[in-house]
């Protein structure tokens, strides 16, 4: 019986995942089915490579979905988050392992009982973050502990940017991976420690009087606070710091624009009517008039550096909006996938950094750990390339019998991430550390 992977999801994020198995697969012999919602998209992407093939599924209905799962031997879901949990319950009814790089949720905790008693891998949050912060982090916290450390204090940081050859716009951003994700970013809020007290922020103050750290050799990038940090102390295993975050890396005068959205409702899922043949500047008009958001908008619009990341998305202008889009948020997210689009030829960058605070010996000592990845193109971005390399390379290792751990995961055990960073290395994935005595 052949060894099948069954990719769903071609979007964005799999290009390079989609690559990398395909040369595993003619390498071991194994065979590939990659299926999409779109069956062009999953065509283009699997580009008549051998050892496998493309397909398109509706992925809602029951039965297709079922019938392909059923034949894999294992199964990586490359799908938006809300739809994993579909598919990890087929996976846990016809016992096959699933590999996916989205955080655990309360619906996948659920069954997390029944994968283990029924001996199977749910390996998730195994993309870049959560992924690579991971393993990257466990690998250092191990180091530190190894020689007799005490950590203090952990701080994690990451961000999806643009290249610096490729910033040409006043927000300082362009999308390189689900724009809805943009959109929903921090919706949530953040909950983490600092000082040894919880903090909590909620969603219309998160992007306020955003704090900065300087990357060594990348320069000064701002952050906002990932939703519940405090989640991963007991993960880390590191009860009694005082200091915990987790956070997202943005160019600081994108937090001026981003906050100013926020504040003004333009990310809000409620359901609008808008009116026929409606314009963009028509439906910024109503929807400040409605809202009693004038004066705040126009407030707003006296700091140049909003007032020309405005103009850039075309506020003012008179676009006409596609009649289907019944959500401010859906209208701006349009906006921005046109605005911010990545061109052919433009580059992407991940940056990541790690900061540990730690005591060894009666002295402290700060270590500043960031690894940086720059992507080629519009296809090969460096977020497809960090999200989809360690979980191709998870799914490669899982079946070729190195991971002999089952239940659901996340990369934390050094048996997971000891061979996947070494796999990473030899891809020009690697951290750069420096120690800093204080």
């Amino acid at each position: 019986m052949r060894t099948e992977i069954l990719i769903i999801g071609a979007g964005k994020s799999a290009t390079v995942l989609i690559e990398y198995l395909q040369k595993k697969a003619v390498e071991n012999n194994w065979y590939i089915v990659l299926a999409d919602g779109d069956s062009k998209v999953a065509e283009t992407k699997w580009n008549q490579a051998p050892n496998g093939h493309a397909i398109g599924v509706d992925i809602n209905t029951t039965a297709a979905r079922q019938a392909l799962i059923q034949k894999a031997t294992v199964v990586v879901s490359m799908l938006p988050p809300t739809l994993h949990f579909l598919v990890a319950q087929d996976c846990l009814l016809y016992s096959k392992s699933l590999f996916t790089a989205s955080y655990v949720d309360e619906n996948m905790l659920s069954i997390a009982s029944e994968i283990k008693t029924k001996e199977l891998l749910f390996l998730c949050e195994m993309g870049l973050d959560p992924g690579i912060d991971h393993m990257s982090a466990m690998e250092l916290i191990h180091k530190i502990q190894a020689k007799g450390g005490q950590i203090t204090g952990f701080k994690s940081h990451c961000g999806g940017l643009v290249a610096p050859e490729s910033d040409n716009n006043p927000w300082h951003y362009k999308i390189s991976w689900n724009a809805n994700n943009i959109i929903l970013a921090g919706k949530a809020g953040a909950l983490y420690l600092e000082n040894g007290q919880s903090k909590t922020v909620p969603y219309t103050h998160l992007f306020e009087n955003a704090n900065s750290i300087t990357v060594p050799l990348h320069g000064m990038y701002s952050y906002y606070p990932n939703r519940n940090s405090l989640n991963y102390i007991d993960t880390y295993a590191l009860q009694g710091v005082t200091d915990f975050v987790r956070t997202t890396l943005r160019h600081p005068h994108f937090f001026i624009g981003w906050n100013a959205i926020v504040q003004l409702g333009l990310t809000n899922e409620e359901i609008i009517q808008l009116k026929e043949n409606c314009s963009i500047r028509e439906w910024i008009q109503d929807h400040l008039e409605i809202n009693k958001l004038k004066h705040l908008y126009d407030s707003f619009i006296d700091n140049g550096i909003i007032n020309s990341q405005f103009d850039y998305l075309g506020f003012n202008r008179d676009s006409l909006i596609p009649q289907h889009l019944n959500t401010s948020a859906r209208i701006v997210q349009w906006i921005l996938e046109n605005k911010w689009k990545l061109e052919p030829a433009d580059k992407d960058l991940v940056v990541m950094m790690h900061e540990i605070n730690y005591t060894l010996n009666g002295q402290h000592y700060l270590v500043q750990s960031s690894m940086t990845q720059k992507g080629k193109d519009a296809n090969h971005t460096a977020m497809a390339t960090t999200v989809g390399l360690p979980l191709a390379m998870s799914v490669c290792s899982y079946l070729k019998g190195l991971i002999p751990l089952t239940g659901l995961l996340i990369p934390t055990h050094p048996s997971i991430y000891t061979p996947i960073l070494k796999s990473l290395a030899e891809e020009g994935i690697v951290f750069h550390e420096i120690t800093i005595t204080l």
